[in-house]
């Protein structure tokens, strides 16, 4: 049997539910990281198999390469598979619905999530547009018109369309494991979001590697924002949105420009960049908290929806959760 957290909870404490141990965050947390090491260790050598099989060269890292594309593709497929082991340590070690690492309603809401790709879309083409700007102003090389040449139309479109049936995975699967899982765990020992919004996003900015200071920064601004904006919210759908717009961009330039095998990220940000950055990602937040409360946007666990739901052999049946689109709302902190 599967539960639900008590009425009246934030997401960030969605994961302390009338099953909740001391010890569930951390062991989900170990579980997390030795099956995400055993896929990766599969996938990476399955790509091995077929390397040597195919006679494929090897980088200078030792792995194999396939070609821009294909090379870009495994890596990002890499991230997008953490998503059902996110859910399956939700599900199998805490033993609550899945669902709830999404929102308060216990599912992603859809309708919630569109309209935040309504702002987020045309505030990342205002971003590029700002940023390119500024870098040109301070004599830097432009993002919207690289060194690198086209690349052609029939090799554009393979690379779109693979950033376009993976990208989403592997930005929500970077939400899910940050602002869902990571901000959960925390959360299920500490009332106040504030410690679990700062590690998380110390370490999503780690995770992305060691460039430039203003790219940590940069990052970590990003993931406290995300974290505060995903509890204020009571869900992910505002990070994943814009998660989701701003990596779909950033890989359609890749791909139109030959830069699918670069090295750099986020992390190698320039300082005009950043700037930019910051103004137009607190620009969405409050845009969207905005949205929010106008909508009266379910921010904490409605009564309705702390009820037993299927989840195995001792799960009664018939019993299911009740998904209301609007709940109790809580925007105090």
């Amino acid at each position: 049997m599967l539960l639900t957290a008590p009425p009246g909870s934030p997401y960030h404490r969605l994961g302390r539910t009338a099953r909740h141990r001391w010890w569930q965050p951390i062991v989900g947390t170990v579980a997390l990281v030795v099956s995400a090491v055993v896929v990766l260790c599969l996938l990476f050598g399955v790509a091995a198999v077929v390397a040597e099989l195919t006679n494929r060269p090897y980088d200078a890292d030792g792995l194999p390469t396939f070609g821009p594309i294909p090379d870009a593709a495994l890596l990002i497929a890499s991230l997008a598979l953490l998503l059902p082991l996110l859910f399956g340590a939700a599900w199998l070690v805490q033993r609550r619905p899945a669902g709830t690492l999404s929102s308060v309603l216990g599912r992603l809401r859809w309708n919630w999530l569109g309209r935040c790709l309504l702002v987020a879309t045309p505030l990342i083409i205002v971003m590029l547009f700002g940023a390119d700007l500024l870098l040109g102003l301070t004599g830097e090389s432009s993002v919207l018109a690289p060194a690198d040449t086209w690349v052609g139309g029939p090799e554009f479109a393979a690379g779109l369309l693979m950033v376009l049936l993976l990208v989403p995975f592997q930005a929500a699967a970077e939400e899910y494991a940050f602002r869902g899982w990571l901000l959960q765990a925390v959360g299920a020992y500490l009332r106040s979001p504030w410690p679990a919004i700062a590690l998380q996003a110390v370490l999503f900015a780690a995770a992305h590697g060691w460039g430039t200071v203003w790219g940590f920064l940069d990052l970590a601004f990003m993931g406290a924002l995300f974290g505060w904006l995903t509890v204020r919210t009571g869900g992910l759908e505002a990070a994943i949105a814009l998660h989701v717009v701003n990596n779909l961009t950033a890989f359609t330039l890749a791909a139109a420009f030959g830069g699918l095998s670069a090295d750099e990220t986020m992390a190698d940000a320039p300082w005009q960049l950043v700037l930019v950055d910051v103004l137009a990602l607190s620009a969405y937040a409050l845009v969207v908290d905005r949205m929010a409360a106008r909508r009266g946007l379910a921010t904490v666990v409605p009564p309705d929806l702390v009820v037993a739901v299927p989840g195995g052999p001792s799960a009664p049946t018939g019993t299911e959760l009740k998904r209301p689109e609007v709940g109790v709302e809580s925007r105090g902190w």
